[in-house]
């Protein structure tokens, strides 16, 4: 197990990773109309900025209540989770980011991969409607891996995809 985190790096410089990061990602996906590129893209992009994020993907939501896995980086993903259960059918049904420090004191953790020690999943909402069009997580395998500058900063990507791509899959 690693005991670790590659950072804390200084907030400051955190806080310019994440700036640079939604610069690119604004800038990659102007004019990109199609939703699974750009979920693909923004996954490639955060996956690659952090050392600490080891998996890194959407789920989509393609039937009511149910998240099956999108584009993502790292090993192996859950491939459907049904809204409420585990980490990100938690964040799904309450329509909160949650930040899971340690998954195994989260019940109900889906361990789709042994290795993840925390875990944040941030609802993708639907600005017209509110609803839930998938779910960014990020899982990493250290433990407390995330606090308020992901919380905060994956909201603002993910508020900029709902935006370009308001319906996502859901008519």
């Amino acid at each position: 197990m690693l005991e670790s985190l590659p950072y804390p790096s200084p907030a400051r410089e955190r806080e310019e990773q994440y700036a640079d990061l939604q610069s690119r990602i604004r800038g990659l996906l102007t004019g990109e109309g199609d939703w699974i590129s750009a979920l693909a893209t923004i996954a490639c992009e955060l996956h690659h900025a952090f050392d600490a994020f080891h998996w890194t993907g959407f789920y989509r939501t393609t039937a009511p209540d149910l998240l099956r896995v999108g584009p993502y980086q790292g090993g192996h993903g859950c491939l459907e989770i049904p809204f409420g259960q585990g980490v990100c059918g938690h964040a799904a049904s309450t329509k909160h980011t949650t930040v899971v420090p340690d998954v195994d004191s989260f019940t109900g953790h889906i361990a789709c991969s042994s290795s993840t020690r925390s875990e944040i999943v941030v609802p993708v909402l639907s600005p017209s409607s509110g609803q839930v069009i998938a779910v960014l997580d990020v899982d990493s395998d250290y433990p407390a891996a995330f606090d308020e500058i992901d919380v905060r900063h994956l909201e603002k990507i993910v508020e900029l995809l709902a935006e370009q791509f308001p319906h996502g899959e859901i008519l």
